[in-house]
């Protein structure tokens, strides 16, 4: 008997995804990129190809596939997919790389790094999710947008003489010499799925075997962005859009190209070279003294744009990094932007970091309201809360977590200005959690503010900040 499960090309649970449901995406319902993600999955599984593969997503609704999928995952800023993409094939040549884009970041902003890389015939696959409209940022008109389509932009529908005609893409491409394969397909129907489904293997095979670079437009439905409920959005999609963006093979060279021709393999990666450029970026930080950790921090520190948050991080990196310890620093990018949130991850570890993506801290410093709602959960038991009262009205649990209740906008408004608040939760983290000594945390202060004006009054931000936690003990 066969059993039917979810692909090992998805990880089990998506715990990399924030809210409780760990088993659902976060797609609208009649969305194409459930589809096609998991036709993606089932073929890296099929194919052997899991170990191998790295997916690059950027901007866009399917900025978190890092959420999904089960190998190695690289988020790209808005259209440079395919130029980090070709970093990650040339310097790892046995990988399957896959650049997977929407019409607003390939056809649009990222129009030119598109055209080169298939212009060099990377070694890659490229799916373009094409649904003629911008759907994570509110239904505007899109360089694949229709005419007469309307949109949040074009309320009266697109028109030609104002606005132009719609791109096609898999056209343009294929007058190209170097790309391998290219095909448009669509996920309109279960016939159309299956032709989607063979085209996405085919693609990957050509990687697979050093043919060259692949492209596969897949026409899919958006049915949030075009207004419409699933069913009459998938109606849609055969009845019109087929039309202007015809399906079929427009290029396909890959049982003429000889197996591993579009191979390219870069320098030998030198290991020593990166330790001298940490080694220069330590010494500006002033002299190294290598200081014990007693734990791990695993931060996320979150608040408004402009409050310093991502500042904050980098300041908390830098005395890890001088003390000798190991340091990363992610700043959070992505839909949830839009909401006003900002945050970053922040590892400083007596031994290497895994990853950089911090999503059960064990520090989590929150400076606004939706902050505390959206990360308060993640903290692990026991872990160390520090929550800028000034701005924060709700309070954590004090049975389940180490809160830490602080003034901080007060604070830094009677040191001068509201803005080195987050220099004042610095030191405010540094005595809950002992780190480090608190000497040591102005010395590289002191090295690493740029504006020698400020230096005195970032010290006295961040004295305050401790003292107001050792007073309060």
């Amino acid at each position: 008997m066969k059993t039917y499960e979810k692909s090992a090309g998805f990880f089990p649970s998506f715990e990399r995804k924030s809210g409780p449901a760990k088993d659902a995406t976060h797609y609208c319902p009649g969305c194409g990129h459930g589809n096609v993600h998991k036709m993606i999955a089932e073929a890296l599984d099929d194919m052997g190809l899991i170990g191998r593969s790295v997916f690059v997503s950027p901007v866009g609704c399917s900025v978190f596939g890092y959420y999904y999928f089960n190998c190695g995952n690289f988020q790209a800023a808005h259209g440079r997919a395919p130029a980090v993409a070709t970093a990650v094939k040339r310097t790892n040549p046995d990988s399957i790389v896959i650049s997977y884009q929407g019409d607003g970041d390939l056809a649009a902003i990222g129009t030119a790094e598109t055209i080169h890389a298939a212009n060099r015939g990377e070694n890659i696959c490229v799916f373009f999710i094409n649904n003629a409209i911008y759907g994570m940022t509110g239904g505007q008109m899109a360089p694949t947008t229709m005419l007469g389509q309307r949109s949040t932009t074009t309320p009266q529908g697109r028109i030609e003489t104002l606005h132009g005609n719609p791109i096609r893409m898999a056209e343009m491409l294929a007058t190209l010499p170097a790309p391998t394969y290219i095909e448009r397909v669509a996920i309109g129907d279960s016939k159309h799925i299956m032709k989607a489904r063979k085209a996405i293997r085919k693609a990957l095979k050509i990687q697979a075997e050093g043919k060259g670079y692949s492209f596969v437009e897949i026409v899919s439905a958006c049915p949030t962005g075009w207004k419409m409920d699933p069913v009459h959005a998938r109606d849609w999609l055969i009845e019109d859009m087929l039309k202007v963006f015809p399906l079929g093979v427009y290029k396909d060279e890959s049982e003429s190209r000889d197996e591993g021709s579009w191979n390219r393999r870069c320098d030998p990666y030198e290991p020593a070279r990166v330790n001298e450029y940490l080694d220069r970026l330590k010494s500006t930080l002033g002299e190294s003294a290598p200081v014990a950790l007693e734990h791990d921090l695993h931060c996320k520190f979150a608040g408004f744009g402009g409050q310093g948050i991502l500042t904050l991080g980098l300041l908390l990196s830098q005395i890890g990094m001088r003390a000798g310890q190991h340091v990363s620093w992610f700043p959070a990018y992505g839909p949830e932007m839009r909401g006003g949130t900002a945050n970053c991850s922040v590892n400083v570890c007596r031994g290497r970091i895994g990853t950089p993506l911090v999503d059960k801290p064990n520090v989590l410093v929150v400076m606004n309201q939706p902050s505390l709602d959206a990360f308060v959960g993640e903290v692990v038991d026991g872990g160390t809360i520090i929550v800028d009262t000034t701005i924060v009205e709700g309070r954590p649990d004090a049975k389940r977590l180490r809160p830490v209740l602080i003034p901080a906008t007060g604070i830094a408004d009677e040191v001068g200005t509201a803005k080195i608040a987050n220099v004042v939760v610095l030191g405010a983290l540094v005595a809950a959690t002992g780190c480090f000594p608190r000497e040591f945390c102005e010395d590289t202060l002191r090295a690493a503010i740029k504006k020698r004006s400020l230096v005195d009054m970032n010290i006295d931000a961040f004295g305050r900040g401790y003292e107001f936690v050792k007073n309060a003990r």
